[in-house]
C-alpha cells in the first residue's frame, strides 16, 4: 500500500513516503511565506536541498507533489492509496484516526481553541488536498487519540465540573502515536502481548510526555489540556503552581499573553541555563557550570517523579521506555530518571549498556526492562492510515 504521510506545521511541511510500510522517501519544506524557503529531498543518496520560494501552504503543497514527481518518486498522484495527516488535537471526540470528510474537517476546525498553534495548519495541508485530489482518501491521526482510554478520574481536572460540559476542559494528552509506536516495539522485544503488559513510555525530546500503559492502554499520561502540562521540556515549563500566573500579573504587571509566552517559549532547559539543547546543556554541566547542572538535576528528578507515580498507579510495571532525541540518546538523563529506584521498585541500569544507548540496558537482576527505542511516529501514522484504508474499502 502506498501512504504519504504529512505533517503541516505553521511554516512548514514535512513528508514521508512509504511503500507496504517501507520509507522510500521524505521532503521537507521549510520557512514557507517567507522570502527564502528551503526544500530537503531524502531519496536514494545523501540530502539534496534546494533554496525556492514558497508563498503559502497550497503553493507548497504543489510544490512538493511536483518533486514527488519530477524525481520518479512516484509517477502519478493517483496511485496513491491515501494520504495520513498528523493532527494535533482531536478533543473529545476523536478516539482514533478515521477518515476525513466534511464533517471531519469541521470538527478539527471547533477544536483550534484548544491548540492555536497546530490545528489550524494541519487543516490548511488537509484543504489543500481536497481542493486538488476531491477523490484522493485523506486519513487524520490525532496525537490525542491514544489517551482517549483514560478513566475520567485521571482525565478530569476538579475544576468546576460545568467547565468541561461548556469549555471542554479536562487533559487530554499528546505525543499518542510516539507512545502508542514504543508500546508496540516494547511488546515485540519482550516476547509477549501488549495487553499483558504494564509499561511507562518516556518521549523526551524538546518537548517531553510520560505516559502510563496498563494492559496495553493508556490510563495517564504528564500532558493534559495542552502540551504544556507534566515534565519539565526545552522551552516549557511543565507542572507549576497555577497561582504564579495571577502573581507576576499583579507583582511584575505581566500580561497574560506575556506569562503564557515566558511558560512555553523561554521555561524549562532554556530557562533555567539559557539553552533548550540537552547535548549543550549536558556539555555545559561537564565543564562546570552550575545552572546547567542544576537544569540537568530539574529535568530528571521530574521524569523520576513521574516514573514513582505512574509505578504506583499500575500496580506492576514491566518495562520503562525512553525515547524521543533525548531518551534515545542522554544516557546521563537515564542514570539520574533511574537513580535510587532500585529498592524501592527494583529497576536497575547496566551503565556500560546505557553509555552505548543499547536497546536494553537494565542489569540482569532488575525487576523492571529498561529499553531505549527508536520512535518512528511516521511509521505509526502510516499503519494507522492503512487500518482506515481497509476498513473504508470492506465498507464499500
Amino acid at each position: 500500500m502506498k501512504i504519504l504521510v504529512l505533517n503541516s506545521g505553521s511554516s512548514s511541511l514535512k513528508c514521508q513516503y512509504f511503500v507496504n510500510e517501507k520509507s522510500i522517501a521524505s521532503v521537507t519544506i521549510e520557512r514557507i511565506g517567507e522570502k527564502e524557503s528551503y526544500m530537503t529531498l531524502h531519496f536514494k543518496g545523501p540530502p539534496v536541498k534546494h533554496t525556492i520560494a514558497v508563498k503559502d501552504h497550497h503553493h507548497a503543497i504543489v510544490t512538493l507533489f511536483e518533486r514527488l514527481k519530477n524525481t520518479r518518486i512516484i509517477s502519478d498522484i493517483g496511485e496513491l492509496d491515501a494520504v495520513g495527516h498528523r493532527v494535533v488535537h482531536g478533543g473529545p471526540h476523536f478516539s482514533q484516526p478515521v477518515r476525513i470528510t466534511g464533517t471531519v474537517i469541521e470538527t478539527i476546525r471547533s477544536l483550534i481553541p484548544l491548540a492555536p498553534l497546530h490545528n489550524p495548519a494541519n487543516l490548511e495541508g488537509i484543504e489543500v488536498i481536497a481542493a486538488l485530489y476531491p477523490d484522493l482518501i485523506q486519513v487524520a491521526v490525532f496525537d490525542t487519540a491514544f489517551h482517549q482510554t483514560m478513566p475520567d478520574c485521571t482525565a478530569y481536572y476538579p475544576l468546576p465540573y460545568h467547565l468541561f460540559e461548556s469549555a471542554s476542559v479536562r487533559r487530554y494528552g499528546f505525543h499518542g502515536t510516539s507512545h502508542a509506536y514504543v508500546a508496540k516495539e516494547a511488546s515485540k522485544i519482550l516476547h509477549k502481548p501488549l495487553k499483558e503488559l504494564n509499561l511507562i513510555t518516556l518521549h523526551l525530546g524538546n518537548g517531553a510526555s510520560a505516559a502510563a500503559i496498563k494492559n496495553g492502554i493508556s490510563i495517564d499520561t504528564s500532558m493534559g489540556l495542552t502540551p504544556l502540562e507534566g515534565l519539565m521540556m526545552g522551552t516549557r515549563s511543565g507542572d507549576i503552581d497555577p497561582a504564579i500566573t495571577p502573581y507576576l500579573m499583579h507583582q511584575l504587571h505581566m500580561t497574560a499573553e506575556e506569562v503564557d509566552t515566558m511558560f512555553n517559549k523561554e521555561s524549562g532547559l532554556k530557562g533555567i541555563c539559557g539553552t533548550n539543547d540537552m547535548r549543550e546543556v549536558i556539555s555545559h554541566t561537564e565543564q562546570g557550570d552550575e545552572k546547567s547542572r542544576l537544569a540537568v538535576e530539574m529535568y530528571a528528578y521530574r521524569i523520576k517523579k513521574y516514573i514513582g507515580a505512574y509505578a504506583a498507579a499500575l500496580g506492576r510495571v514491566d518495562a520503562i521506555v525512553f525515547t524521543g532525541g533525548i531518551g534515545e540518546h542522554a544516557s546521563k538523563i537515564r542514570t539520574l530518571a533511574c537513580e535510587g529506584l532500585e529498592n524501592i521498585f527494583g529497576i536497575s541500569v547496566d551503565e556500560g549498556k546505557n553509555s552505548l544507548n543499547d536497546p536494553a540496558i537494565q542489569q540482569k537482576d532488575s525487576k523492571v526492562a529498561l529499553l531505549v527505542i527508536t520512535t518512528n511516529e511516521e511509521l505509526e501514522i502510516t499503519r494507522q492510515t492503512q487500518e482506515v484504508v481497509i476498513h473504508s474499502k470492506g465498507n464499500l
